[in-house]
């Protein structure tokens, strides 16, 4: 950890950061001599990746049509005028082989007919909600889908699953060349940590050390977050980000997170949060469930078929153990003080629970998104050698005000200037 030379660098970069903007109003292509910017990759959080769904005679809800597309992702300007929520819900739920013969990332698969990509791969499009940070790299000099570029993922699932990693990789070294040989900064947001964590520990040194600037962590949900859980109960529709309002489309949306190992990847890790939180009371029983009774509350609410799938993604990224530190340059920001749902009081452990009003939701400090505790857990890597770390707290910030905030904004040019630390 090497706070010390950071710090004292930072007046220098200012100054560098004014002569930068200057020399490169208006988003020209060159440089300023001696000062290559460092090209950056994005991972976007929990479904702000435009999907794109194609369906081509499908069969598994013969109520909705049998063929056409739609896209899924939050704050959608592109609405489906075919296909209900209900209907996407019931065409995006995975299907599940529980044989343990088979690995389990490879037990998911599309329903028959339906196809899922990410729109506009690679491109600032396929990120639209980041418009504010894209904004602010064109103001000194950044070029889309050039020096900006785009990881987006289908958040359904695991970094484990399919091509992420190779994907991934790619556009890193895509980058790298495409801009000089310049080794690559990563942000991601809140669930798009990681999956860059995952390609981080899942790569050489020697490859981090050639293609790898640094990574802005902005309130990684490394831990997970106790919300998890009752949406497995009351799902939670994507364009919104709002609960379901119909029983039909709450208990569609909540069989799709029930099949999506990226529920279980999000959800709070008893290792990290123990019995500090309540994450269900099940008002029929009295009972109440902590994330260190996650497999209690499978079982009680008769999702036993899930078990294996819980159990292998609740607690899937470990970050405390020097052999899962990210070993690069780390400059985590997250947000504090705005009250965060951890849990809810629902009426029992059925499927298709409507919140409302009335639905008692157990509140701790946060970031209005993931609680306190996740996001501090990212603190485990001031352990680590050789490298940068810092975590920097902005009160009052709420979780998706952070990509957009002023003063993050102003630290991330500063980072991006800055010489990566290297180990020996």
């Amino acid at each position: 950890m090497r706070t010390t030379r950071y710090q004292t660098m930072v007046v220098a970069v200012l100054a560098t950061l004014v002569i930068l903007a200057g020399c490169q109003a208006g988003g020209s292509g060159s440089t300023a001599a001696g000062n290559p910017r460092t090209p950056v990759v994005l991972f976007p959080a929990f479904h702000l990746t435009k999907l794109l769904i194609t369906v081509h005679d499908q069969v598994v809800a013969p109520e909705c049509p049998r063929s056409g597309s739609f896209e899924d992702w939050f704050r959608n300007d592109h609405p489906s005028t075919i296909f209900n929520q209900v209907c996407q819900d019931k065409l995006l739920t995975l299907r599940y082989n529980p044989s343990p013969s088979i690995p389990m990332p490879q037990r998911f698969s599309n329903q028959q007919g339906v196809t899922v990509e990410v729109k506009d791969y690679g491109t600032t499009d396929s990120a639209p909600f980041y418009e504010p940070l894209y904004k602010t790299l064109e103001s000194t000099g950044y070029r889309r889908n050039r020096d900006i570029r785009v990881a987006g993922y289908d958040a359904r699932l695991t970094p484990d699953i399919g091509e992420f990693l190779q994907r991934t990789q790619k556009i890193i070294e895509d980058t790298y060349r495409d801009n000089g040989d310049r080794p690559v900064h990563l942000i991601g947001h809140s669930n798009g940590p990681l999956y860059a964590h995952y390609l981080l520990t899942h790569t050489t040194r020697a490859w981090r050390a050639q293609y790898i600037h640094g990574f802005t962590s902005l309130a990684g949900n490394f831990p997970g977050q106790g919300l998890l859980y009752p949406v497995l109960f009351t799902g939670l529709n994507i364009e919104d980000f709002g609960y379901p309002a119909t029983k039909d489309n709450a208990a569609s949306s909540a069989r799709l997170y029930q099949t999506a190992p990226s529920t279980y990847l999000s959800a709070s890790d008893p290792t990290v949060f123990g019995d500090r939180e309540t994450v269900i009371e099940d008002a029929s029983t009295g009972r109440t469930y902590t994330p260190r009774d996650y497999r209690k509350l499978i079982t009680d609410a008769n999702l036993g078929w899930a078990k294996d799938m819980a159990d292998y993604y609740v607690g899937f990224v470990k970050i405390a153990e020097p052999g899962s530190f990210p070993d690069v340059d780390v400059y985590a920001e997250k947000g504090s003080g705005v009250p965060t749902v951890v849990g809810a009081r629902l009426d029992n452990l059925a499927s298709g629970q409507i919140v409302t009003a009335s639905t008692k939701l157990f509140i701790r400090d946060g970031d209005g998104n993931q609680e306190d505790i996740t996001n501090n857990a990212v603190l485990a890597w001031r352990a680590m050698r050789c490298f940068h770390f810092s975590l920097t707290d902005n009160p009052g910030v709420d979780h998706f005000a952070l990509p957009s905030n002023p003063n993050m904004l102003h630290r991330l040019l500063v980072d991006l200037t800055l010489p990566p630390h290297t180990c020996p």
